[in-house]
């Protein structure tokens, strides 16, 4: 009887509405973030762009994107730290389901650019907001639980892009995200906000100071690690992923690949790796040992991508799908970086690592695009992909094990 009752009484913390609205916040966040991938080409050719630019023109607007993200990342971590979690849940939302609805509209690719740009502010808010909220209200013991759930039911809002993409018009589907968005900001009414943020108020400490984290080497290295064990995770989103397409007819694959369907493949796996990793790091105790068997069936995941044979469109998509589990330690990597950092510089840590491992593109994909004509895309991927995964794993192996670490203390 005791054993039930403890069982019912980890599953009522785990669905307390805060974190049920974490995981949808995240859920609408990854459909927004990877409806572009999905419908970059018909949508750019809608506006009268071809041939060659649908990669060049795709990748600027990737990275337009990435530079709202960059720049969002700061901006909302200050205010989660300054004014509190739910005011980044509430303004981050409502700034990018306006920005995605508005992106149905678009005639041009400075229009595109524009509000590519504005969404990428808007959505750098959600996943860090959301990680600390969680991780602040849920007992340390459970706290990976937690974080796993949100991160397992936000990346699967990628399946329910595809879907709408496919259904409906490339305009639509960015009008049906900006709907999700406001819908979603209905039901944050009843969310509460930590109580960690809550202690840190009374306390005369400065919160949100996005400067103190570069006041040092020691605390700048750990923060910069936090970042770059994340790195391989949006290499293969950012191009294995976003330009299946492309590696498609480098690999020889009979038939054209739907992007589309390449995210989505990709998306299950890494719902199902972010679940796995969360679930193995809680059994045996550790978060740094899981990473780093992940970052390992990384490497054997962008190997088999690249350079096993492939010649049926089944074949490719299932190297997506084992791509997307390798790198589901996603949840993991950000649960880490929220655990490394006190109360009143949680929020800003949480929010700016994946937001700068996401903003890394504007350094990966130039270096892709410029190493592409001289060693072809397939030798260019595994070049930038490789780099990647070296220095990841350095990082690594620098990081302070944060398993059952109490947070509640302040910098």
């Amino acid at each position: 009887m005791r054993i039930i009752n403890q069982e019912k009484s980890v599953a009522k913390q785990l669905l307390q509405i805060p974190i049920i609205v974490a995981a949808l916040g995240y859920f609408v966040d990854v459909y927004d973030l990877l409806l572009f991938s999905i419908v970059r080409i018909p949508s750019l050719q809608a506006i009268g762009i071809s041939g060659s630019r649908l990669l060049e023109d795709g990748a600027y607007l990737m990275n337009m994107q990435m530079i709202g993200m960059l720049i969002g990342g700061i901006f909302w971590g200050i205010i989660g730290d300054k004014k509190g979690r739910l005011s980044v849940l509430f303004g981050s939302i409502l700034m990018y389901s306006v920005a995605n609805f508005a992106n149905g509209f678009v005639t041009n690719l400075d229009q595109y650019a524009i509000l590519r740009f504005i969404a990428g502010i808007g959505l750098a808010g959600e996943l860090g907001a959301g990680i600390t909220l969680v991780a602040e209200i849920l007992p340390k013991e459970l706290r990976g639980y937690g974080t796993t759930m949100v991160a397992s039911v936000g990346v699967l809002g990628a399946i329910l892009a595809y879907f709408v993409a496919d259904l409906f018009d490339w305009k639509i589907a960015f009008m049906i995200g900006g709907g999700l968005g406001m819908a979603l900001l209905l039901m944050r009414v009843s969310v509460f906000e930590s109580g960690m943020f809550k202690h840190t108020q009374e306390q005369s400490v400065s919160r949100g100071d996005f400067f103190y984290l570069f006041k040092t080497w020691k605390t700048f290295v750990k923060y910069a690690r936090c970042i770059i064990i994340g790195l391989p995770i949006w290499f293969v989103i950012g191009i294995l992923v976003t330009f299946s397409p492309e590696f498609g007819k480098a690999l020889n694959i009979e038939a054209p690949v739907m992007a589309g369907k390449a995210v989505m493949f990709c998306y299950i796996g890494l719902s199902l790796g972010d679940f796995s990793s969360g679930f193995l790091s809680q059994a045996i105790r550790s978060r740094k040992k899981v990473v780093l068997i992940f970052i390992t069936l990384t490497t054997t995941a962008i190997v088999s991508y690249l350079f096993l044979p492939k010649t049926s469109l089944f074949s490719f998509y299932s190297a997506c799908l084992f791509l997307g589990f390798s790198i589901g330690y996603w949840a993991l990597f950000v649960t880490i970086a929220a655990e490394q950092f006190g109360t009143n510089l949680r929020n800003t840590v949480t929010t700016t690592v994946p937001n700068f491992v996401r903003g890394s593109v504007n350094i990966i994909t130039p270096a892709f695009l410029l190493l592409k004509p001289n060693v072809g895309i397939v030798n260019a991927a595994f070049m930038v992909g490789g780099t990647t995964i070296l220095v990841a794993l350095l990082a690594l192996k620098g990081l302070k094990e944060t398993f059952g670490k109490d947070l509640d203390y302040v910098e």
